[in-house]
């Protein structure tokens, strides 16, 4: 069983605005899936029907067997929502939130806070539990969400930017947890905008553009599509000549110095990295470390999201020029 399975998901607003023309998705139990897109993609929406906040024009969505359309109080009460802004009391005590939010799927409140205490201890607020939400920090307002949404214990977790605006030590903190949890057991559903924290974190991924799913694959099987990656190389010592980068076995290599101290380089798939460095070697020159000189997510996505929009250009071109053939 899947835990969550969308079928030509559509929505248009009032204003004739379609922000999904045809989303499809299929989420394995279990999964830690990256739901990637621009802004305006249509991820937002597709999460807020999923959660029951935004009624769908046409599709079937389906959660853990549960029919949205027929059974959507069982299908909502397996997901933990976690959104982009912060919605909880800002007045009310951390604790509170959690009973409260537990009370609200029917967890008797002596219960409801011994589940409370686990997920603020788990997620490093139990010393807080009597602080007003809004003295929180960001950081603590981002983990006092996601322990808002597993106090029922969810089976979907749905995470929408959960790490947006928090510092480094906080973000790693917070992908140790979710990998945990989601290693017991729940099935977790990611948005960013960091690309590499779904590379990091995501089993499978799909990508929305316009409305539409433009790819929908394992993140392995994604990054294969990646031939050629570009490094940039750090040298011990400045590198006074430059044609020594063409010499010998380096000829092979497309190497180019940004720098005395800085090389950039692409590498393909077949080619062993420590032949290079051995080349670099025999010419005497040392690297110092190295590093991507961009996230292979980001360029995937990127080439994607390109190829889809010329596309959508060259449809609309065509559609126009027919237009125009007809009323000539």
């Amino acid at each position: 069983m899947n835990a969550l399975e969308i079928n030509n998901l559509q929505k248009t607003y009032r204003n004739g605005t379609r922000a999904l023309k045809g989303v499809d998705l299929k989420v394995q139990q279990g999964d830690f899936f990256a739901l990637l897109g621009s802004n305006g993609a249509g991820k937002s929406t597709t999460i807020g029907i999923v959660a029951g906040l935004i009624n769908k024009t046409a599709g079937q969505v389906n959660i853990f067997g549960f029919d949205y359309d027929t059974q959507q109080a069982q299908a909502k009460s397996c997901i933990g929502l976690v959104p982009q802004e912060f919605n909880f009391n800002q007045f009310e005590r951390v604790v509170e939130i959690l009973v409260n939010q537990g009370g609200y799927y029917g967890i008797p409140r002596k219960l409801a806070y011994q589940r409370a205490e686990t997920c603020l201890k788990q997620l490093e607020l139990w010393d807080k539990r009597h602080v007003m939400a809004g003295e929180l920090s960001g950081g603590m307002k981002r983990r006092l969400m996601i322990a808002r949404a597993l106090v029922h214990q969810p089976r979907l977790l749905i995470l929408d930017e959960p790490t947006a605006g928090v510092d480094i030590e906080i973000r790693r903190s917070m992908w140790d947890f979710l990998s945990r949890i989601n290693q017991q057991g729940t099935t977790i559903i990611l948005t960013t905008h960091y690309l590499e924290e779904a590379e990091s974190l995501c089993k499978n991924i799909a990508i929305i553009d316009h409305g539409c799913t433009i790819e929908h694959t394992s993140m392995k099987k994604l990054l294969s599509q990646l031939n050629t990656e570009t490094f940039i190389l750090y040298l011990q010592t400045p590198l006074r000549d430059e044609p020594c980068l063409h010499k010998g076995g380096l000829a092979k290599f497309n190497i180019h110095m940004l720098d005395e101290n800085t090389l950039e380089i692409s590498l393909d798939e077949k080619t062993q990295i420590n032949t290079l460095f051995n080349l670099l070697t025999e010419q005497d020159i040392t690297v110092l470390s190295m590093r991507n000189k961009t996230n292979r997510l980001e360029q995937l996505f990127m080439r994607l999201v390109d190829k889809n929009r010329n596309n959508l250009e060259l449809i609309e071109t065509l559609q126009q020029t027919s237009q125009a053939d007809t009323l000539a």
